[in-house]
C-alpha cells in the first residue's frame, strides 16, 4: 500500500466520521450528563465496535450480510431497536439530560465505565451501515498483491484513531457549552432533542436498503 492510498483513505474516512451519527450523539450526551472523562469510555466502546465490524468485513461477513436479506434485516432491526430504547429512555426519564441521580447518602450517581463502554459497543456493532461501509471501502485501497493483515491493521487503526479524535472533540465542545445548557427548562428540551434524535437514527437504520448484489 503506497502513501497516496493511505492519504486518500484517511481523507475519505475523516469525511465519513465527521458526519454526526449515533456514536456522536452518545458522546455528547455522556459528556453533558457525566463529564468528558466519562464520554471517553463510550468513545472507546465505539472504536472497539468499529474494529469488530472492520474485521468482519475483511473476513467476508460484510459481503454475506449484504447478500443475505434475512441476516441484513435481523441486524437492522436489532440496531434500530436499541436506538429506539435509548431514545425512549431519554424522552421518558424524569428530569433533564444534565440532571444526575443522587443517592440517599448524598453521592452523585455515575454509570460504570464498563456500562458506558458496552452501550457504545452495542450501538456500533448493530449498525449495518457501518458494516456495508467497510465492505465497500476497504477493497478500494488495499493492494491485493501485498499481505492483507498489515494493511487491514493500518486502515483500521486510522479509522479508529479518527473516530476517537472526532468523538473526543464533540464531547469537549459539549462540556464547554454545558453552562449555557444548564438552565432547567432549556435542559429538558435538550433531553427531548437527544431522545428524538436517537429515535430518528433508528428510523434511518430501518429505512436502510440492502445493497443489490
Amino acid at each position: 500500500m503506497d502513501l497516496h492510498s493511505i492519504l486518500a483513505f484517511t481523507v475519505v474516512a475523516a469525511i465519513a466520521i465527521a458526519s454526526p451519527g449515533p456514536a456522536t450523539l452518545m458522546a455528547i450526551n455522556n459528556s453533558l450528563a457525566y463529564g468528558p472523562r466519562y464520554a471517553i469510555w463510550s468513545s472507546i466502546g465505539n472504536a472497539s465496535g468499529l474494529f469488530c465490524l472492520s474485521a468482519a468485513a475483511m473476513l467476508g461477513l460484510g459481503a454475506l450480510l449484504a447478500s443475505s436479506e434475512w441476516m441484513f434485516s435481523v441486524v437492522k432491526i436489532l440496531g434500530a431497536g436499541y436506538l429506539f430504547y435509548l431514545g425512549a429512555r431519554q424522552l421518558f426519564k424524569k428530569g433533564s439530560v444534565l440532571a444526575q441521580e443522587v443517592h440517599p447518602d448524598g453521592q452523585t450517581y455515575r454509570p460504570s465505565r464498563l456500562k458506558l463502554y458496552k452501550s457504545a459497543f452495542l450501538t456500533a456493532t448493530t449498525n449495518p451501515k457501518a458494516t456495508i461501509f467497510f465492505t465497500a471501502l476497504f477493497p478500494q485501497f488495499i493492494d491485493q498483491g501485498a499481505a492483507m493483515l498489515p494493511q487491514f491493521l493500518l486502515l483500521t487503526a486510522i479509522f479508529m484513531g479518527l473516530s476517537l479524535a472526532s468523538l473526543s472533540l464533540y464531547a469537549a465542545a459539549a462540556a464547554q457549552a454545558k453552562g449555557m445548557l444548564s438552565r432547567p427548562a432549556f435542559s429538558v428540551w435538550i433531553s427531548r432533542l437527544v431522545g428524538s434524535t436517537f429515535i430518528c437514527f433508528g428510523v434511518a437504520i430501518l429505512a436502510t436498503r440492502r445493497p443489490i448484489s
